[in-house]
């Protein structure tokens, strides 16, 4: 049993204000344990029984380097279950919108990816940023990060990265059968796109994760992708990470 604590909140007014409240809440606990806090998340007295997985512990101190990729383990941990079973089913795994690489290779790792034969991880994103598109920056964009993600899973013969348009760029690369799917693309238009192409290839029982589906900030998406899910008899399940899940 342990605590994670962070101090990346968004969408606060004074952000150190918020966090010594937060202390003056975890001050006034019986049993100050399983205590998670970050990421606009703050619960307490659960098991957190992330912290106790090993393999997934080890690469996420191996990998998760800046303020907010450590704030989002618990995020990072729904993903890995998601991978986890699809390694049970039959097709490769996707996640459109892989920014730096770093939940994808925490994973990787985890799974030691790497010596799963007949297994395949497909990565696409922009990586820079295009004033055009209907999607915001992020600090790290840039016209080198396509080739830094690239080196980061240099060892890795079974992972494919693909620089384009979702989901334009589906059209040339994409697996036929998938086993588990995550998108963060942080736009409804896309994320619906990459569903219209990709959806119908995740085999019964995958699990798909929307990563921006519980956010006020991305609402649109989950206004977009409930009539979607709907007509084809699914409902998606919101988070308390604020990811969406559904299970093919």
């Amino acid at each position: 049993m342990g605590n994670h604590l962070s101090t990346v909140f968004f969408g606060v007014k004074e952000p150190n204000g918020f966090v010594q409240g937060l202390q003056q809440a975890i001050d006034q606990m019986n049993g100050q344990d399983g205590i998670y806090a970050g990421d606009n998340l703050f619960t307490y007295h659960r098991n957190l029984g992330f912290l106790e997985d090993e393999a997934l512990m080890r690469a996420f101190n191996a990998h998760a380097s800046t303020d907010i990729e450590k704030a989002v383990l618990w995020r990072i941990s729904t993903v890995l279950w998601g991978v986890r079973n699809g390694l049970r089913l039959e097709g490769d795994f996707v996640e459109c919108a892989c920014y730096k690489g770093t939940t994808a290779r925490i994973v990787c790792d985890a799974v030691d990816f790497a010596n799963q034969p007949n297994r395949h991880y497909y990565l696409y994103d922009l990586f820079d940023h295009d004033p055009s598109l209907p999607h915001h920056a992020m600090p790290e964009h840039s016209k080198q990060l396509y080739a830094q993600v690239k080196e980061r899973f240099s060892g890795f013969d079974n992972v494919t990265v693909t620089q384009g348009k979702v989901p334009d760029v589906l059209a040339d690369v994409a697996p036929q059968k998938i086993a588990f799917m995550h998108l963060d693309m942080n736009n409804a238009d896309a994320e619906v796109g990459a569903l219209e192409v990709l959806f119908d290839r995740m085999v019964p029982g995958a699990v798909l994760i929307l990563d921006d589906y519980g956010w006020l900030a991305y609402r649109a998406q989950k206004l977009a992708e409930d009539p979607w899910f709907a007509k084809y008899g699914y409902r998606v399940l919101e988070m308390p990470t604020g990811q969406g899940l559904l299970i093919k």
